[in-house]
């Protein structure tokens, strides 16, 4: 086999989902097996979602879960730079290569004139994409106008089919008449995911790209790129997807997501990536088996294709063995302390609590929502006097939405959104942070609100209230999509 050379790729955008994880399971496990490398590369051309302090949040959760990387942002490389935003040289060479070559045209279309075109086609019930309006314009043309904002196109085949040679699903025939012609470079400069991706891969000589089924569709648009720069294609390895109960794409509008979430309630990470491996491969003898054993098993031919349910309860029954079979009472105590259990976090918790303690023996009592997995606060704790269940769900659905948004995770952001609910209901503050803490502590009276949520943690606090929200019924998708659409307008 060649020198394998696989990477992990994701945005500094949010919490590190576990899909994320995930891939970087399997790009690891493949390197290990055959000496190559695993790359780390941030893909942080979103320059309004993109945050440093979420890159932290990414070298963090991998590092955890024993993910280490042989090349990347923080530890270098021959072929760095490792951040998509530090290589925009590269890519705007590499666009002009492309116009230059025929490949690809610039597009000056303004955002009214692609809105009107996609109302049209909604209206006329066409398929959605871009009409290819400045693909004809000749060379003067352009240049007269190369002052204008413009975006750079790839001029996709437009009919033909196109076949994705997977290493785990065979050959797969796909329509270049469903693709239109794709941005590679925006107005600001910056590169898509695309142009970008294959860019990347190519020149860091990525040798198998392994991601998500999501992607095959497209697929075909990376393999028009490396047919017009002249490139060798990388093996490509679809994983299976992480599913809801449900069947459906594994979100954090149904699951915990994120790798932190696990970290935070306890898990223990050689638990968490045994089980995400199960859900691609099978039991290596049993269903217990460790990072080192999948290597040394490890066969593309095995995985399995049809999906796979995350079940926390399935995971809390894994991770239950690893407590009990794999830790001495010295090596569990080490992990507690790692875990929560230590002066840092606990003297976090002091100012909370103290001018509420009588004696010591008030203190763990009061404190053990912080420690929790999860809290079961009940249906009455939940509604604040004088209102309704029917209100009071789609409040805290819009309290998730606010605290989803918050950048910097302290008592002030915290309280700034949940304001921002208030205001936005017409609420008095307290009806809003009345079942909030119910929804966090799991009783009616507990600490600080503000002050307890930046202490728990963005993603502990997000499913306490989605908890909280089943413990009233929930919310319907069709009320859910509907609340959005309004709050999106506020």
């Amino acid at each position: 086999m060649t020198d394998i050379r696989v990477r992990i790729a994701p945005s500094p955008t949010g919490p590190v989902h576990v899909g994320t994880a995930y891939q970087a399971l399997f790009d690891l496990v493949l390197a290990r097996q055959h000496g190559g490398k695993f790359v780390l590369r941030i893909e942080d051309t979103d320059q309004t979602r993109s945050r440093r302090e979420y890159e932290e949040h990414i070298f963090q959760a991998l590092k955890w879960m024993g993910l280490d990387w042989d090349e990347g942002p923080d530890v270098g490389g021959e072929y760095g730079p490792y951040r998509q935003s530090e290589r925009l040289e590269i890519y705007q060479a590499h666009a002009k290569q492309l116009v230059e070559g025929g490949h690809a045209y610039p597009c000056f279309c303004t955002s009214e004139r692609l809105g009107a075109l996609r109302a049209e086609q909604m209206q006329n019930k066409e398929r959605l994409g871009y009409d290819g309006h400045c693909r004809g314009l000749g060379a003067e043309e352009v240049a007269q106008r190369s002052g204008e904002d413009h975006v750079i196109r790839l001029k996709m085949p437009g009919e033909g089919k196109c076949v994705v040679k997977d290493q785990l699903r065979g050959k797969i025939e796909l329509d270049f008449g469903q693709l239109d012609d794709q941005v590679l470079m925006k107005s600001d400069g910056f590169p898509t995911y695309h142009m970008a991706v294959v860019v990347d891969d190519h020149l860091m000589k990525i040798s198998h790209v392994i991601r998500g089924e999501e992607w095959i569709t497209s697929t075909p648009k990376h393999l028009v790129l490396y047919e017009a720069f002249g490139w060798e294609v990388p093996e490509y390895m679809h994983l299976p997807l992480l599913l809801n109960p449900d069947g459906s794409k594994m979100s954090k509008r149904r699951n915990p997501t994120s790798v932190e979430y696990y970290r935070r309630a306890g898990y223990l990470p050689q638990a968490l990536l045994n089980y995400l491996a199960l859900m691609a491969y099978p039991p290596i003898g049993e269903e217990k088996f460790s990072f080192d054993q999948l290597i040394e098993d490890f066969d593309a031919e095995k995985i399995n294709l049809g999906g796979s349910i995350f079940d926390i309860e399935k995971l809390n029954w894994l991770n239950g063995r690893y407590v009990r079979e794999d830790k001495t009472p010295e090596q569990l105590l080490d992990d507690l302390k790692g875990w929560l259990l230590n002066d840092d976090y606990v003297g976090q918790m002091l100012p909370l609590l103290q001018q509420r303690m009588e004696t010591l023996g008030d203190f763990m009592p009061q404190v053990a929502f912080f420690f929790a997995r999860k809290v079961e606060p009940s249906a009455e704790d939940l509604v604040p006097k004088k209102r309704e269940v029917e209100e009071v769900v789609p409040m805290l659905q819009t309290a998730v939405w606010a605290l989803d948004g918050v950048l910097a995770w302290d008592k002030e952001g915290v309280e700034a959104a949940l304001r921002g609910v208030a205001e936005y209901w017409d609420w008095p503050v307290r009806d809003v942070t009345v079942p909030l803490i119910a929804a966090l502590t799991g009783e009616k009276v507990g600490s600080p609100l503000f002050e307890s949520a930046a202490l728990l943690g963005q993603d502990m606090t997000r499913m306490r209230i989605l908890d909280a929200m089943k413990v009233l019924g929930g919310l319907s998708k069709k009320k859910a999509a509907r609340l959005e659409k309004e709050w999106k307008r506020k």
